[in-house]
């Protein structure tokens, strides 16, 4: 299995650790600074912009909380990937954006590809069983 090498497993929680307190951060930043987030969102064509930046906060969140403990990590890793790709094409596209803004908003929408990357990572090895995990899992 994935996991079957020496510190494999403790490297992996590691990793889960990083990934999904970063992306759990990010969520609950979002609902910290939404006051300064909704008016990007509105400026970026989202509908109902309040709606998008709680909601997307509650799905990081909710989404890196379930990655740290390895609970429904299909569900977890699913979400994140399809978030992090549509929040990069749609909210960072810097292909459209004033020269000035446009190095921000590549760095921004490369962030998201990377981390859509580590999401799918996981989403690979979700039918795997993670080492240190509370075992919760749909599939």
């Amino acid at each position: 299995m994935a996991f079957e090498s020496a510190g494999a497993g403790e490297l992996f929680l590691l990793g889960r650790l990083l990934f999904g307190g970063v992306l759990a951060f990010m969520g609950l930043n979002h609902f910290q600074n939404a006051g300064q987030m909704t008016p990007y969102a509105e400026a970026k064509g989202l509908p109902a912009p309040a709606a998008s930046v709680y909601g997307s906060g509650g799905l990081l969140l909710a989404s890196g909380v379930l990655v740290i403990f390895g609970a429904y990590p299909v569900i977890a890793a699913g979400a994140l990937t399809t978030f992090l790709v549509a929040s990069a094409v749609m909210m960072h596209n810097f292909w459209v954006v004033p020269d000035e803004q446009v190095q921000d908003e590549m760095t921004q929408f490369l962030k998201n590809i990377a981390l859509a990357g580590g999401a799918l990572v996981l989403l690979a090895v979700a039918g795997t069983s993670w080492p240190y995990s509370v075992g919760m899992s749909l599939f």
